[in-house]
């Protein structure tokens, strides 16, 4: 079940446990600790599943995924961070997080959405995520090579809402 989430160290406790359990793709500390902490002025929206184990202390609900939306432009919401734990890879929980953004994004009066990844071809955990983007509807818009450094190119995906 998606919720949207408003408690802002409800979100951090949800960003920090899914994040620091995905060090293929949040392993460089100082990244990870940015989208905690900016995660509480985005929309943020968590997979819970009552079959899961807690996700931290002290919830009775479990959660599995969260994605986050932030404005980058008056008509444009970009996907700045997403998290699914890796036991729920390939369940789904993924394709509706995005598309439950979409609604809400659609709602809020958003024309356009962004997400960006490291550039196909370059590493295999990242091949797997451009594909999943791909897969939810997004097209490439750009690459950037030194958006990030040399060996992290940044592709950009856009879709119209």
């Amino acid at each position: 079940m998606i919720k949207q989430i408003l408690d802002k160290t409800e979100k951090q406790k949800i960003a920090r446990q899914i994040l620091e359990a995905l060090p293929e793709w949040f392993e460089v500390e100082e990244g990870r600790e940015e989208y905690i902490a900016g995660c509480v002025d985005w929309i943020f929206l968590a997979d819970f599943s009552e079959d899961a184990q807690p996700a931290y202390e002290g919830k009775n609900d479990c959660c599995t995924g969260f994605l986050c939306l932030k404005e980058t432009g008056n008509a444009t919401v970009e996907i700045a961070v997403m998290g699914v734990r890796k036991d729920y890879h390939r369940k789904g929980i993924g394709k509706q997080l995005v598309e439950k953004s979409k609604e809400i994004a659609r709602e809020s009066g958003y024309s356009f959405m962004q997400v960006k990844t490291v550039q196909l071809g370059k590493y295999e955990d990242y091949d797997r995520t451009n594909h999943f983007y791909i897969a939810c509807g997004f097209k490439e818009f750009e690459v950037f090579p030194l958006l990030w450094d040399e060996a992290n190119p940044c592709q950009i995906y856009v879709m119209s809402l």
